[in-house]
Formats: structure tokens, C-alpha cells, sequence
């Protein structure tokens, strides 16, 4: 039985880890065949033994298995970089269906501080990979499926998905430069799905609440913290890399067809509260 994906090609920002790693393999096992992006193959997990990502780079591990990846080295930060990555994705499987603009980081939460003590350098830091790697993303993928025949039966010629946050909704203390970008990112969303529209490309977003990744672990990691964090979430309490890998399985499927433009909470109710 034919995926939901099937036959689609998809790049993965942000492959070599957590959400983006565990997105991959889910649309590789629905059928897409996958562009992998990130800084470097293998993993940014220290604990990658205990977290299950010791087995290879992602693009290795999917084509072990019989699937079809490979792996673009991409810094989302640089224009260049991520036009190269459209460009090489086409050339390699003659299309682009899907866009997931996942990269991003956050450098508070290694060390949280409010905003009059917060170096100006995190900023200069975040910006450019939270902000402008989405933007470019959204930019030269959109570019590339407005230009492309449509997929059939749904006419629809383009999915782009961008990796947004609950905090680009509402704001947390002593994460204001987070907050910051990821609000630009679901606002970026709207915009650009307005763009879009008449073309037939969607443009949507994913908010995750608190999630297990190399990103938030050192948060994690003081059991103080952790306490505080997992009630905030009401139905089942952190998330996993899986269960926002399963939100952009269904936006980039053919069950969200009437859907463009939309920030999709994927955070256990924390936004409910």
C-alpha cells in the first residue's frame, strides 16, 4: 500500500538529530525520498548511545534500510547555502514536494537570563539561523514549486513547513531572543502562505512545546528545572522528537489540503493553560 508521501521529495533542515532525524525517517517510511541538511552528518548528541542516535548519519542509515536519502551539508544561515540545497535536490530527483525549514537553536537554554543581562552576541548568533535560515528556506523552495507541474489528484504543487515554537505565541522569561525568532517564524508563516496561495503551495508552521532533544537536555538536566517544566504540559508531559515528526507527516500530506497559513500547536495543552 502506496505511503502518504509516496514518490514526494522532501528536504530535512536539521536532519542530523532529534526532530529532524526522527521527521526523515518517518516520511522515508511513508514513501518521500529525502534531502538531508544540516552543518554535518552524524549526530550532535554527546549521549547518542542512550538517546538511539549511535546508528549513523541519518542519510546513511535510511539508504542501509532500503530507502532513498542523501546528505546535502547546508549552513541555513548562508543564502547561498540553502539555494545550493534546492538546486541539488532537483537535480538529484527532478522535484521539490516538501520543505521542512527545522533548523534552529536556542542558546538560553544553556544559560537563561533576562533580557537587560542577555549578551548582545546570542542575538547575532540566533537571528541568522532561526529568522533568516526559515526565510531562505521559504524563499528559494517557494521559488522552485511555483515553477513545477502540479501534483495530481491534488493540484497542489508545494509543501513548505517551518519549525516554529509555543514561545512564538506567547513569551517565557529569560528567553527573549527565542521568543524573539520564533515569533518572527510564525508570522513569516502567515505572510509567506498569502504569497503562495495562488499558486498552490502551503505555507504552515509547527509550535512544539517542550520536547527531549540535544537542544533542551542541558535545561533538562537541573532536576529543579525539570520539575517546573513538565507540568506545564497537561496531557502526558514532555514531548519526543516523534510526535512532532507525526504534525508535519499530516501538514505535509494530502489530509491538510485546505490548510495554509496555519500555526499548528503540538505541545501536550501547554498552550491551553
Amino acid at each position: 500500500m502506496p505511503g502518504r508521501l509516496q514518490d514526494r521529495i522532501a528536504i530535512i533542515t536539521g536532519s542530523s538529530s532529534g526532530i529532524g532525524r526522527q521527521t526523515a525517517f518517518l516520511f522515508v517510511k511513508e514513501g518521500a525520498k529525502v534531502v538531508c541538511a544540516d552543518l554535518q552528518p552524524g549526530t550532535w548528541r554527546e549521549d547518542a548511545a542512550q538517546n538511539g542516535e549511535s546508528d549513523g548519519p541519518t542519510h546513511e542509515r535510511i539508504t542501509k534500510e532500503g530507502g532513498s536519502a542523501i546528505f546535502v551539508k547546508t549552513d541555513v544561515s548562508k543564502p547561498e547555502d540553502v539555494e545550493a540545497l534546492v538546486a541539488t535536490a532537483v537535480k538529484e530527483y527532478g522535484r521539490l514536494d516538501i520543505m521542512i525549514n527545522n533548523a534552529g537553536f536556542a542558546l538560553e537554554s544553556r544559560n537563561p537570563q533576562p533580557i537587560w543581562d542577555m549578551p548582545l552576541d546570542v542575538l547575532d548568533k540566533m537571528i541568522p539561523v532561526n529568522i533568516n535560515g526559515v526565510y531562505y528556506g521559504i524563499k528559494y523552495a517557494s521559488k522552485q514549486m511555483i515553477t513545477q507541474e502540479p501534483l495530481q489528484p491534488s493540484g497542489d504543487r508545494g509543501w513548505i513547513l517551518n519549525a516554529a515554537s509555543v514561545y512564538g505565541l506567547v513569551g517565557s522569561a529569560h528567553a527573549s531572543v527565542y521568543c524573539t525568532t520564533k515569533g518572527a517564524v510564525a508570522n513569516l508563516t502567515r505572510a509567506a502562505a498569502l504569497d503562495c496561495a495562488p499558486y498552490r503551495v502551503h505555507v504552515n508552521a509547527v509550535n512544539p512545546g517542550y520536547v527531549h532533544s540535544h537542544m533542551t537536555d542541558p535545561l533538562f538536566a537541573a532536576p529543579e528545572v525539570l520539575k517546573d517544566i513538565e507540568p506545564l504540559h497537561p496531557f502526558r508531559g514532555l514531548g519526543r522528537p516523534e510526535d512532532i515528526a507525526k504534525a508535519y507527516l499530516f501538514l505535509a500530506s494530502d489530509d491538510a489540503q485546505w490548510m495554509s497559513g496555519v500555526n499548528m500547536n503540538v505541545d501536550g495543552g501547554f498552550l491551553a493553560r
